[in-house]
């Protein structure tokens, strides 16, 4: 049990420190910028309590406040997900799964598992964006930036999947 909050911890410090310094600089065309911090919270077991779930998403989203100077937007979307991350599991977990497993793609499968981690992206991508713009002034561009921040969030949590594999 303490190697595994051990590794948990190692993938914290990792993608908190990926996130910050690399991925938060990158903005493609202006728009889409990838949230792969969110992989911590969706890679978690599916038999892990709501309430440490949500622990862990606050402390992850606040750690990205922190160094990223936004104040609470994070840790508010992150929570979210966190919070609604076992029902979005369970709408996408095959019936005849009675243990705890890690979601990937060997344990869903392919398309289960896609269809996850995009409801996931979405899901934090419209909660963080909409703090951020806080209006509908501009909807068609609050739009276009939750369609292409969730796009590039599933391709590289897709791609870490391939790396771990």
């Amino acid at each position: 049990m303490i190697i595994t909050y051990i590794q948990r911890f190692g993938w914290f410090v990792g993608l908190v420190l990926l996130q910050v310094l690399i991925l938060n600089n990158i903005h493609i065309a202006g728009i889409a910028t990838p949230f792969l911090y969110i992989c911590f919270i969706l890679k978690f077991p599916s038999g892990i309590s709501r309430n440490e779930l949500m622990l862990w998403g606050f402390c992850f989203g606040l750690m990205i406040d922190l160094f990223s100077d936004t104040p609470g937007m994070n840790a508010a979307s992150t929570v979210l997900l966190a919070f609604l991350r076992p029902s979005i599991l369970r709408l996408y977990m095959p019936r005849d799964t009675l243990e705890s497993i890690v979601p990937s793609f060997k344990t869903m499968g392919i398309s289960p598992f896609l269809k996850y981690v995009t409801t996931g992206a979405l899901v934090h991508a419209i909660a963080l964006l909409m703090i951020e713009f806080f209006s509908f002034s501009s909807i068609w561009l609050l739009l276009l930036r939750i369609v292409a921040c969730t796009f590039l969030t599933v391709v590289c949590i897709v791609a870490l999947e391939g790396i771990r594999r």
